[in-house]
């Protein structure tokens, strides 16, 4: 495994172990490097169920539906996926359902593709209209306390709320 692969694995370790040490069972995403580890450690994991989506806002549905028995659940995608989300997270407004978005950004920080800025860029207005708390991670020391702060903020707080992780610390893809 290259160093970078590694560095990879240990966040995605820690931070899927805090989102199960918080009661998450399931984990819904579309595909993305940023959450790959994680899906695959969800995947991999008994305790966990890990659902494949076709669009961002089928994750936002099966979060209702997990709230609705009793169940917390994680919502993970690229940052271009969260333009697909804002009718069902009226949904989630106006039903008051606690949700939790894994958002790994794309148009920031050293991004090299043009077309990835426009969205990127609207993302944290996007998840602010539609009443979604945000929580950005931009350095490695500071995941632990900000998806902390994330998953209280839905499970505790009964809040929408959005864990982004920034291209500062997902590295930039140079595509």
């Amino acid at each position: 495994m290259s160093e970078a692969a590694h560095r990879h694995d240990d966040w995605s370790r820690a931070l899927f172990t805090q989102l199960k040490d918080a009661g998450v069972r399931l984990f819904s995403f579309i595909p993305d490097a940023g959450n790959a580890r994680i899906s695959e450690m969800a995947y991999d994991d008994n305790e966990t169920r890990c659902v494949l989506l076709t669009t961002e806002e089928e994750g936002i549905a099966l979060a209702a539906g997990a709230d609705l028995v009793g169940e917390k659940s994680v919502v993970m995608m690229q940052s271009s996926g969260v333009g697909n989300c804002p009718n069902f997270l009226s949904f989630v407004k106006g039903g008051n359902f606690p949700i939790l978005l894994l958002v790994s950004m794309r148009g920031d920080f050293g991004e090299q593709n043009p077309w990835q800025y426009p969205m990127g860029q609207a993302v944290e207005p996007i998840l602010d209209a539609m009443g979604v708390l945000t929580f950005r991670v931009d350095k490695k020391e500071d995941l632990e306390e900000v998806a902390s702060a994330a998953i209280n903020s839905a499970f505790k707080g009964g809040n929408a709320a959005a864990l982004i992780l920034s291209q500062q610390f997902l590295g930039a893809k140079a595509f």
